[in-house]
């Protein structure tokens, strides 16, 4: 195997026969992926959740994880906030001629290391190679399937007035680490970046009332909120003190001029449930070793329709509003 790819790699011969066995299988292979067929037959039965999404971060690695943390990650939590446990993904990986070998090993342990703490498996995928200077070194889309959690209904249709609002934890983290990464700066930050299949799964163990569960990736939590708020048509306030972001976050926020609601997490959650079943819902995700600064944050009201407000420190009420125009591009 060379170090660095080459358009053999992606030809379809001898040259990508060796990626698949001495490079990606290492790290991904299972028994249902080594049969090399053109798709996976699989068992399922009942409802199941379906999702896809693409992973073009810059730059591929950072502290907290890598492309290969987020590939696994954001797909798993992306069915786990249809209320569906994660098992089984794909994987598509353009690489761009001139890779190196050992990079690419690099982020296949992490996707190993995602996917191993999930509990999911590679099951079917591809691999290209696009000429020097067409890919920014590497992107990878995945797909997964997961079965829906007896007694699940996620839809902002299910939200009601006065359900309280929790977050799983502090908000902005991998949005402010690619930040600082980008631009060499001395931090102390790492991205929260992570699947949340487990944290939903001790949730739905308590209460099967939950109305909706979102991860608030691009666009942060502002504009989490102020979809669901639309969509759900109803009134949502927050309470500023009690949203849990870390000094450090605002710190560079502030330097850099933005606004730490805006900023990306992924391994964070948002969560709609009755007020009766807050505080169970609160205490399962502080169970799990990713929720241990998790909060409530606010509810839903009648005043204000399909808009956020949020109350400061001072008692006045600042209207959250939905993230305009490119935010930070390739945050994932």
């Amino acid at each position: 195997m060379n170090e660095r790819i080459t358009l053999a790699e992606g030809a379809g011969g001898s040259a990508g026969e060796a990626l698949m066995k001495d490079v990606i299988f290492p790290y991904i292979g299972n028994d249902i992926l080594a049969e090399m067929h053109d798709g996976a037959r699989l068992k399922v039965s009942g409802d199941i959740a379906f999702t896809t999404d693409s992973y073009v971060v810059s730059p591929r690695f950072f502290p907290g994880g890598s492309i290969g943390t987020l590939a696994v990650s954001g797909t798993v939590n992306d069915l786990a906030m249809t209320g569906a446990k994660a098992r089984f993904l794909s994987a598509a990986v353009i690489l761009e001629e001139g890779f190196p070998v050992e990079e690419l090993k690099n982020i296949l342990a992490d996707m190993q290391k995602a996917a191993k703490y999930a509990g999911v498996l590679f099951v079917t995928g591809d691999t290209k190679v696009a000429p020097k200077g067409k890919v920014d070194g590497v992107f990878i889309n995945t797909a997964g399937i997961g079965d829906i959690i007896e007694g699940a209904d996620i839809s902002p249709k299910n939200v009601k007035l006065g359900m309280k609002i929790i977050v799983s934890g502090s908000m902005g983290d991998h949005g402010a680490t690619i930040l600082a990464a980008r631009h060499n700066m001395k931090s102390n930050l790492k991205s929260d970046a992570a699947p949340l299949n487990k944290m939903v799964e001790k949730m739905f163990a308590v209460t099967k009332n939950i109305a909706v569960l979102r991860d608030p990736t691009r666009g942060g939590l502002a504009a989490t909120l102020n979809e669901i708020a639309k969509a759900a048509n109803v009134g949502i306030i927050i309470d500023e003190e009690k949203i849990p972001i870390k000094e450090e976050v605002k710190g560079l926020s502030d330097m850099l001029g933005f606004d730490p609601l805006t900023l990306a997490n992924e391994g964070k959650l948002v969560a709609f449930v009755p007020q009766e079943e807050a505080d169970a819902a609160l205490a399962a995700i502080k169970a799990d070793e990713r929720g241990r600064d998790a909060a409530v944050i606010g509810e839903t009201t009648d005043k204000a329709v399909g808009k956020v407000g949020m109350r400061t420190p001072l008692g006045s009420i600042r209207v959250v509003e939905m993230p305009r125009g490119i935010i930070v591009p390739r945050i994932c």
